[in-house]
């Protein structure tokens, strides 16, 4: 049975976002889906798996209440996800500052300037080396794929934006043209809206985010590496295996050997680091840098 993921979301403003949770909750129970669905007063994020039947009929259904949404299909399935949980919270994505984010039936209002992924290439032909790209994930997803180039905040999740931001430390970029970047384009959606009321001046987002450049480039274009994932796959890439243009950004923590595979360490749930790590040095220490570096001090 052919399976897909699905990866999608919507600003528009929601009335009762429980309701809407217990919604989604039941539809996907019903069509045997698994995956993580947020629900806010700003709209909706998720990504379900399952069979591809099922993954249609749930698109289609949620298409009647969130108009113009757009569905990412990738490859995967149901198994790629543990359950489903669906929640509602206050912000779709945390950010930290719900009520700074203003929606309208349109979506977010006062974000960056959309460009698909041929602008942004006409963009960086037309402006060269003044165009900075702004990673809008956490600094662990870029370990294995950026933007060429691309400034990478040290942040650890997306709560950690606000500060880094207000820190002074991007001050230099509010004259440029910045073009903001994330997995799918959900979180610069808010970031770059975040950025302009703080004195950004000329702000872009990727429409589709990396996903949809990386469908269209591969890796011919301006994305070098692999990509993060939020299932059991960790990482996916832009065109066939063994694909020469590949650039392999990512290195094992613990012997620097070439690799884009993430691993949880092994002292969880007391750590609950993601690490870098080849096969050899997986099976001989699952742990990451710094668990291994303590367990070595109590040898």
């Amino acid at each position: 049975m052919t399976s897909k993921i699905l990866l999608y979301y919507k600003f528009q403003p929601i009335a009762d976002p429980d309701a809407v949770r217990l919604w989604q909750r039941d539809l996907c129970e019903g069509l045997g889906l698994h995956g993580r669905i947020v629900v806010s007063k700003d709209g909706i994020n998720g990504t379900v798996g399952g069979p591809i039947g099922a993954c249609k009929t749930y698109a289609r259904k949620t298409k009647e209440y969130f108009r113009g949404i757009e569905f990412k299909w990738s490859e995967g399935g149901k198994d790629d996800f543990p359950k489903l949980s669906v929640k509602a919270r206050e912000e779709i994505v945390s950010f930290g500052v719900p009520g700074e984010l203003k929606v309208d039936e349109h979506g977010v209002v006062g974000g960056g300037t959309h460009l698909s992924p041929e602008q942004v290439n006409e963009l960086v032909a037309n402006r060269g080396d003044e165009v900075v790209f702004f990673d809008g994930r956490n600094a662990r997803e870029a370990e294995i794929g950026r933007f060429k180039n691309a400034v990478v905040p040290d942040v650890e999740t997306t709560h950690d934006f606000i500060s880094e931001l207000e820190s002074g430390k991007y001050d230099w970029m509010k004259d440029k043209p910045v073009v903001s970047y994330c997995t799918g384009g959900i979180r610069c959606e808010i970031l770059s809206s975040l950025m302009v009321n703080r004195g950004f001046k000329e702000v872009y987002q990727i429409d589709g985010g990396i996903v949809r450049y990386g469908e269209k480039y591969g890796n011919s274009g301006l994305w070098e590496g692999s990509l993060y994932v939020f299932d059991k796959r960790m990482h996916t890439e832009f065109g066939a295996p063994g694909d020469p243009a590949y650039v392999q950004l990512g290195h094992c923590v613990h012997c620097a050997a070439a690799t884009n595979q993430f691993y949880n360490c092994a002292a969880e749930p007391d750590c609950r680091s993601q690490y870098l790590s080849c096969e050899n040095c997986r099976a001989e220490n699952p742990y990451c840098a710094d668990c291994a570096a303590a367990r070595s001090g109590d040898a």
